[in-house]
C-alpha cells in the first residue's frame, strides 16, 4: 500500500528558485505571513514547519534578503477562516527588482506563466502577492487579470484570514527570458507566451497581417535620458534605416507608457533595433518571424547574450551588432590602449556581471554607430523583413 501523500512538499534543488506546495486545505494568516495546513494528527514530525522566499532569484543573495520570508506550518492552533476561496493559491513576491521592465517579465510574468501551466491544470488560481504596490498593480492590471479572474490577495496589507483548498508558494524559472517546454508537464514555449500577450494586449490588431504594409516597419528604441547607452548619432542611424527601405518609428517607452500602446506599435512592426537594456524586453511583443537587432555596447557581450539571446527561440530573426572600441564613448575617457577597452572580458575577470559592469559599461558608455558597418546588418534585416511582407 502506497504511503499517504505528504501535506507539505518542497523542491529546493534548483539554482534559481524554491517551490513549496501544501497538498491539503490551507489557511493563510497574512498578519504573520503564515500558511497553516489542516492535517491529521499522524503528520510526520519533520513536516512541522518550513520557510520560503517566493522569488525566482535564489542565486542573488542581496536581493533575496529583501524578499519577505513566508512560513508553512502544521502547527496549532489554526486560525479561523474569514474568507473562503474555492480556487487554490499561487503565492509569490513582486519585490526584488520589480519596477525594472526586464525583471518584471524575467523574474515575474514569465515564471508566473510557467508555474501556472505546470501546477494548475484548469488555470484557476487566486494570486497571493507580497509587495503588490499600487503602481505595479495598476500598470499590469490587464495582464494580472489574464492570469487570474479573482481579486489579488495583498499579503502585506490584508488582515483577514483566507482559506484555500491548497497552495503553491514560489515561481518556477527556466533561466533568463526563456521557457523550456521539455521541463513542463503541460509543454509551453515562448511562442505560447507571446500568444498570451497578444490575447491580453492585442485588442483589434490580432488579425492585422504583417504583409499588409507596403514597406517594412522598423521600431528604433531610443534612450534620450537615463544612465548611459545613449545613441549619439540617432538621427543619422534613423536616416540610414530609411535609406535601406524601412519605415522607421522611433519609440521611447517610459514607466507610464501603457502596455497596450507599446504592443500596438511593436506587434505591428517587422523589425526592432535597440541598445542593450531593459526596454529590449518589448521584443516579446514582436510577432514570430520579425527581426530583432540588439546593439551590444563594449563589455556587455555576455550579459546581452544571456538576457536576450534566448528570444531567438521565440521564432525571431535575431542578430547582435557588437560595437567596436571606436564606436564607444569610453575610448574618449580611458584611451584605446586601456585594458578596459582592449579586453573587457579580461578586465572583468571573466565575470559577465559585476559592479564594474554596472558603473562603467552600462552607466558611463554611450554609442556612435559606424553607419557603414551597421548598414550591412540593416540590409540583412530588410531582406528578412521583406520576406514577412511576401509571406
Amino acid at each position: 500500500m502506497a504511503p499517504p501523500p505528504r501535506e507539505i512538499t518542497c523542491d529546493r534543488s534548483h539554482y534559481a528558485y524554491d517551490i513549496c506546495t501544501t497538498n491539503v486545505a490551507t489557511t493563510l494568516n497574512p498578519t504573520t505571513s503564515t500558511f497553516f495546513i489542516q492535517r491529521p494528527t499522524t503528520v510526520d514530525p519533520n513536516q512541522t514547519a518550513t520557510k520560503i522566499r517566493p522569488y525566482p532569484r535564489k542565486f542573488d543573495s542581496p536581493v533575496m534578503s529583501r524578499i519577505k520570508e513566508l512560513t508553512i506550518t502544521a502547527g496549532r492552533p489554526i486560525p479561523s477562516c474569514r474568507v473562503k476561496h474555492e480556487a487554490p493559491a499561487l503565492v509569490f513576491s513582486a519585490g526584488g527588482y520589480t519596477g525594472n521592465f526586464f525583471h518584471d517579465f524575467n523574474d515575474g510574468f514569465i515564471p508566473l506563466f510557467i508555474t501556472l501551466n505546470s501546477f494548475f491544470h484548469d488555470k484557476d488560481v487566486v494570486l497571493v502577492i507580497s509587495k503588490a504596490r499600487d503602481w505595479w498593480v495598476n500598470k499590469y492590471a490587464t495582464l494580472l487579470r489574464q492570469f487570474s479572474k479573482h481579486p489579488i490577495v495583498d499579503l502585506d496589507n490584508d488582515n483577514k484570514t483566507h482559506c484555500f483548498p491548497h497552495a503553491t508558494l514560489g515561481l518556477v524559472s527556466h533561466g533568463f527570458m526563456t521557457i523550456k517546454p521539455e521541463l513542463m508537464p503541460n509543454p509551453k514555449s515562448l511562442h505560447d507566451f507571446h500568444a498570451f500577450l497578444r490575447k491580453t494586449f492585442g485588442g483589434n490588431d490580432n488579425n492585422v497581417s504583417l504583409n499588409s504594409f507596403p514597406r517594412p516597419r522598423l521600431v528604433l528604441l531610443n534612450r534620450s535620458s537615463g544612465d548611459g547607452r545613449l545613441l549619439l548619432n540617432m538621427e543619422e542611424v534613423k536616416m540610414e534605416m530609411q535609406r535601406v527601405g524601412f519605415d522607421v518609428i522611433v519609440f521611447e517607452p517610459t514607466p507610464s507608457t501603457p502596455l497596450s500602446k507599446a504592443f500596438a506599435v511593436i506587434g505591428s512592426s517587422h523589425a526592432m533595433v535597440g541598445i542593450h537594456g531593459a526596454a529590449l524586453t518589448h521584443s516579446l511583443f514582436l510577432k514570430p518571424g520579425s527581426v530583432l537587432i540588439q546593439v551590444v555596447p563594449l563589455g556587455l557581450e555576455s550579459v546581452a547574450e544571456m538576457c536576450f539571446g534566448n528570444l531567438a527561440k521565440m521564432g525571431l530573426n535575431y542578430m547582435e551588432y557588437r560595437v567596436r572600441a571606436q564606436e564607444s564613448s569610453l575610448i574618449e575617457k580611458y584611451g584605446k590602449e586601456d585594458v578596459m577597452i582592449k579586453n573587457p572580458n579580461h578586465f572583468l575577470n571573466g565575470r559577465p556581471w559585476s559592479q564594474t559592469t554596472m558603473n562603467v559599461y552600462l552607466k558611463e558608455q554611450n554609442l556612435r554607430l559606424d553607419l557603414v558597418r551597421f548598414r550591412i546588418y540593416l540590409n540583412k534585416a530588410y531582406k528578412k523583413a521583406k520576406q514577412l511582407i511576401r509571406s
